[in-house]
């Protein structure tokens, strides 16, 4: 019996092999998380209308700057593949035969629902040769529980838009 639930999807997804200097010093991580320390203004706006369009213009702000930092980290530009995720690992298609136990970096962009882009770090678990390609299933290393719990948010989102589109039809 599986772990996490898993679910077929669409992502944008960059696929490389970790050299063996790197393998030691991965970890999976949000990519364009901002941290900063907010400090509380001296005193609370009197004006309720104020505060609340303040708070939606930060909101937007957060926005453009994820915007920004996926672009500069080349996440608006990786190719869409079809995944089979879940909270454990993935597998994918692919053109090229990785070695089981080759490390590599996945670099992704998941929606839950407003997209996040993600470096993901799977051990080639297996390579199966499938006609002309070959399907690569990895499970994950060195991630996190934050990391882990955006990805298994981003399954549940799919399997409730998948139950949506066969309500529909």
């Amino acid at each position: 019996m599986r772990e996490f639930s898993r679910v077929e999807a669409y992502i944008p997804l960059g696929i490389r092999v970790l050299s063996e200097t790197e393998k030691g010093r991965v970890k999976a991580r949000l990519s364009g998380d901002i941290t900063f320390i907010m400090t509380k203004p001296a005193e609370e706006p009197s004006d309720r209308a104020l505060a609340e369009w303040l708070k939606i213009i930060n909101q937007k702000i957060d926005f453009l700057i994820s915007l920004i930092t996926m672009e500069q980290q080349g996440f608006s530009s990786l190719p869409l593949n079809k995944v089979d995720i879940s909270g454990g690992g993935m597998s994918f298609l692919s053109d090229y035969p990785y070695e089981t136990g080759d490390l590599l970096e996945l670099k992704m962009v998941i929606e839950n629902p407003a997209p996040l882009a993600l470096y993901v770090y799977g051990e080639v678990v297996n390579c199966e040769r499938m006609e002309n390609v070959f399907k690569i299933g990895v499970k994950f290393v060195n991630i996190d529980e934050e990391v882990r719990d955006q990805i298994v948010k981003f399954v549940f989102h799919r399997q409730r838009q998948i139950i949506r589109q066969k309500r529909e039809l």
